[in-house]
């Protein structure tokens, strides 16, 4: 494991090669070379993975940069506001009515009640459904021309938080196809509209005069998508972007104060283990993982001391989780070493997106060989990993998981990833036990008792080892602050880009 001293040293020439193709394609997009200097030029760490579909991880990508809106949206507590419903009210437990604003698609459709049912409902017939809606069931009927009323399988109180997720975005009935896919270029309603996409390699957008809202400050902005986090770091330093998305902590001290924004993350980075084949389908032997982590060695040295040492599922972004926190129940003995030992190769995987994770995946892998596993790394672009991941195909499976990406509640984190349906159930856990304690939680309306049973449900599923806590991130986003004001920096991870956002 490099030390602090050797992972500052001076970055290397092939490494700052890597900005020379980021910098042709930013100016390929025109930003700069066009004349025009107010465009922004961001560069994102995860190239699109599903086309720009908004059931999958892109839809975040298309809320990060202001292209998407939901029904609601959130405030910096987590808390239900308007957006493209201006008011609703709960009927009865299980159905809501939601009145629209009067405004207009990007291609100038009307934003209709029609255009919200069919959104939802293609939303929820997705194969895998988006995360949001592993815990729930949605029907959404028009009840006027701008009214809709949506009855949920069970009483759901954060049906107005839930429906802010961007996987729920509402589109123009022009992104449906045929053919089943979804394109949401030019047909979605924020601030920002998506006309070009070039694989997954860049993107272009342009001002959407007719937004509802606040009028975009810049009048685009030209994307690359580089899953490097030194060629990202370099090319803010060298001023080939203007913001950089999460700044590896390796540059971070190399880069300065002047361009790194550091703030508090709801995201844990966890060992998920597969709870239903190989090796760690023997719970002593998950006991037996969990026992080999240190939580302190990775936060000295990978994220020099950028990160928490783990706590639990949630982490110091989630506050209120401290004080409620018990126990882990039912956890069973550790495996002893020898036993261990005779155990087969695991197969440990992660990405390469976050540009700390394969250096925590190296020093977990240590970790594992000195517990007496024999490991096998597996190291690629998330896009290449996901779909074997949510198979079950790794033993063990590195990952960075903001806990309240899709509520702003965690239950539905418990939800997607931990019960026997969840859509990212990576540790293929099936457990009566975590399933009862997240239905209860999610039927809980008072937020005091809902936290409580929340924190149930964390210990069951700490007890099970499905998933060993490594690290709480802080994000590191990166922008010149005297050259660029109005970046978002969102513990929640859905804004990034805003109307707000401009060249000072």
């Amino acid at each position: 494991m490099p030390t602090p001293r050797s992972r500052r040293a001076p970055l290397p020439i092939v490494a700052a090669a890597l900005v020379l193709p980021l910098a042709a394609c930013s100016m390929s997009g025109g930003s700069k070379a066009s004349g025009d200097a107010q465009r922004l030029r961001v560069v994102m760490a995860f190239p699109p993975a599903q086309a720009m579909s908004p059931f999958g991880d892109d839809a975040v990508t298309l809320s990060r940069l202001a292209v998407t809106e939901g029904l609601t949206t959130l405030d910096a507590n987590g808390a239900a506001k308007p957006s493209l419903a201006t008011s609703w009210k709960r009927d009865d437990p299980t159905t809501w009515t939601f009145t629209l604003r009067d405004t207009l698609f990007q291609d100038g459709a009307k934003v209709d009640a029609a255009a919200v049912v069919r959104s939802l409902t293609a939303a929820g017939k997705a194969s895998p459904p988006p995360r949001v809606l592993s815990d729930t069931t949605l029907k959404a009927t028009a009840t006027g021309a701008d009214t809709v009323r949506i009855v949920t399988g069970d009483a759901d109180p954060l049906l107005p938080q839930r429906l802010a997720n961007p996987s729920l975005a509402v589109l123009s009935p022009g992104a449906y196809g045929k053919d089943g896919k979804v394109d949401p270029a030019g047909h979605a309603t924020g601030p920002f509209t998506l006309t070009d996409v070039k694989g997954a390699v860049a993107a272009t957008l342009e001002r959407n005069e007719d937004h509802w809202g606040s009028k975009a400050e810049a009048p685009g902005v030209d994307v690359t998508f580089v899953a490097d986090g030194t060629a990202r770091a370099n090319a803010l330093r060298t001023k080939a972007v203007d913001v950089a998305e999460y700044i590896p902590v390796s540059q971070a001290s190399l880069l300065g104060d002047g361009l790194v924004h550091e703030f508090p993350s709801a995201r844990t980075n966890g060992l998920s283990l597969n709870t239903r084949h190989g090796v760690f389908a023997d719970p002593a032997m998950r006991a037996a993982a969990r026992a080999a982590i240190d939580s302190d060695a990775l936060v000295d040295g990978v994220y020099e001391g950028r990160a928490d040492s783990a706590q639990g599922l949630l982490g110091p972004g989630v506050p209120w989780a401290a004080g409620k926190r018990t126990a882990p129940t039912d956890r069973v003995a550790a495996a002893g070493r020898d036993e261990v030992a005779k155990t087969e190769e695991i197969v440990l995987a992660t990405y390469t997106n976050r540009p700390e994770l394969p250096e925590v995946a190296t020093l977990v892998q240590q970790q594992l060989e000195k517990r007496g596993f024999t490991v096998k790394q597996v190291v690629r672009d998330y896009a290449q990993l996901e779909a074997d991941a949510l198979a079950g195909k790794y033993d063990a499976f590195v990952q960075a998981r903001n806990t309240l990406l899709d509520t702003a509640d965690p239950v539905s984190y418990l939800a997607s990833d931990f019960t026997c349906d969840g859509s990212f159930n990576i540790s293929q856990l099936c457990d009566e036990r975590v399933d009862a304690a997240v239905d209860k939680a999610a039927s809980l309306a008072a937020t005091e008792d809902r936290h409580r049973a929340e924190m149930t449900a964390e210990a069951a599923v700490l007890g099970a080892d499905a998933l060993v806590p490594l690290v709480h991130e802080r994000f590191v986003q990166g922008y010149d602050d005297a050259h660029v004001e109005g970046v978002a920096l969102d513990p929640m991870e859905r804004t990034l880009i805003t109307a707000d956002t401009r060249i000072g």
